[in-house]
């Protein structure tokens, strides 16, 4: 089995994104994805086309969130169209859920080079209890 290892990290900017309230309001969630996955391709002189996958994470898909997060961050941070991305809900775990399995898919050799990560907007979402 191929061993599979993590090149790079980088946390998203954190703060308050609600309206009216904070410095990261009048940012889309896929544009928090993507200063991400631009810093990672910019810092380690990766070539976009060679990524074979975006597996990126969220609590929950819905409004701004929604529309596959994963791949409009990949878009909007510049990447090759020919990286695919895919977006999966697992509330506080999707981000290390995605970097693991990224790191499956490498191992299995399926693909030679993925990104992982998540992006989270509380604010963007309606509360369990607004369901």
């Amino acid at each position: 089995m191929s061993e599979a290892f993590i090149i790079d990290a980088c946390r998203m900017p954190r703060g308050i994104g609600r309206a009216g309230k904070g410095s990261l309001a009048h940012l889309h969630p896929h544009h928090l994805g993507a200063t991400v996955l631009k810093a990672i391709a910019e810092r380690n002189d990766l070539n976009t086309s060679d990524i074979d996958d975006v597996i990126w994470g969220t609590s929950r898909q819905e409004g701004k969130q929604g529309a596959d997060i994963g791949r409009m961050s990949a878009l909007a941070a510049g990447y090759d169209v020919k990286a695919s991305g895919i977006t999966l809900d697992r509330f506080c775990g999707s981000g290390i859920t995605s970097v693991s399995i990224a790191a499956a898919q490498v191992m299995s050799g399926l693909e030679d080079l993925v990104g992982g990560g998540g992006t989270e907007v509380m604010s963007s979402t309606a509360t369990l209890f607004d369901i």
